[in-house]
């Protein structure tokens, strides 16, 4: 089983001067966000939210302006105190954490990267990148040599001398991504890194990103309320509203089973195509064969990653099931015309 780098348990904050009182009523009566603001003038940002994030895995949380998404990042490193709650980092009890040791604890262990890039005007490119080792107290030339080497990593080999106006804002984000990486830190918290970028370059610097995740494996914690950027970059995702997490899931389980109307909603705009996995679509292998009987050895074949748009692309030209492998290369699945007809129409699983 996969090891938690995250635990969350459990978690609230209420803004205001009376959040204590307004807490305990929420808890013990239910009590709805606007009978919260309404009777104590207070705000819930966060509201009793408990999940596990996995090591390495990219993790999005996204809803609308106000659901809580940003807020609740900002408690993983503890930029925001909670109301209540308990979070895990790697083991640590970050609110158990004094706050010397705390800065200590996210200049090693947590980087940030932010959507308005946040880098200091006056210093160049490289310096901006080598700051996190420099208050570390890594000595200057092995921090510049680091920094170097995280800026090629972000392909901006060349531009270390250049201060941060002299950057298309494309370039200024890969900055701060590198300023993020250079720390080697074991968990990134990403609040919406680039939903202020032109959508070309956004597309681009996604790609980038999931390229460099699948060789760095950190575990990531992204924010967004894009789910098209989402469902591409997250290996799961948690849909939150009015400071709650509704639904947490893979992409697939996201658009395939939506967990209330308010889900289904942000989802109806979501081609099912590229999302769905043959893995969610399979009639098991031995179950269809020991039913319907054996399949030709030369039926075609896919892996439990190939999407429906590939299956169906198969579909239209062979009559013959889709014969659906792990990677082991053993066969674990059929697929048939049937199965993908369903999918498309029904958007359930089929059994």
């Amino acid at each position: 089983m996969q090891e938690n780098a995250i635990e969350i348990h459990d978690v609230w904050k209420i803004f205001g001067d009376r959040w204590e009182e307004a807490l305990n009523h929420v808890r013990s009566s239910g009590a709805s966000k606007n009978e919260i603001l309404e009777k104590y003038n207070c705000v819930v940002g966060v509201s009793d939210v408990s999940f596990n994030i996995r090591r390495g895995e990219i993790f999005c949380v996204m809803g609308l302006s106000g659901s809580g998404k940003s807020t609740l990042v900002r408690h993983i490193n503890r930029l925001l105190e909670p109301s209540a709650g308990r979070i895990m980092v790697n083991g640590q009890d970050v609110m158990a954490i004094d706050q010397e040791p705390l800065r200590k604890f996210r200049n090693e262990h947590i980087a940030m990267v932010f959507q308005n890039f946040a880098l200091m005007p006056h210093r160049s490119v490289i310096d901006n990148v080598a700051m996190p080792l420099e208050i570390r107290g890594v000595s200057k030339n092995q921090r510049i040599d680091i920094a170097e080497k995280t800026l090629e990593m972000v392909e901006l080999n060349g531009w270390g001398n250049k201060f941060a106006h002299e950057l298309s804002g494309g370039m200024q984000q890969r900055v701060g991504l590198a300023r993020a990486l250079a720390a080697d830190p074991e968990v990134l918290l990403m609040d919406e890194p680039f939903s202020a970028l032109d959508p070309l370059i956004r597309r681009q610097l996604q790609n980038e990103f999931m390229q460099l995740a699948k060789g760095m494996n950190k575990t990531t914690v992204f924010i967004t309320h894009d789910l098209d950027e989402a469902v591409r970059i997250g290996h799961r995702i948690a849909i939150m509203k009015d400071g709650k997490v509704v639904q947490v899931g893979t992409p697939e389980q996201i658009v395939m089973n939506p967990a209330d109307d308010y889900v289904a909603d942000f989802v109806a705009g979501i081609s099912r195509l590229k999302v769905v996995r043959a893995h969610a679509v399979m009639v098991p292998f031995d179950e269809f064969t020991s039913t319907q009987g054996a399949i030709s050895d030369d039926a075609p074949s896919f892996n439990e990653d190939a999407n429906l748009s590939m299956l169906i692309q198969e579909a239209i030209s062979s009559e013959s099931p889709l014969v659906i492998r792990d990677s082991d290369e053993k066969k674990v699945g059929v697929i048939t015309r049937a199965n993908l007809l369903q999918t498309v129409i029904e958007g359930t699983e089929t059994s």
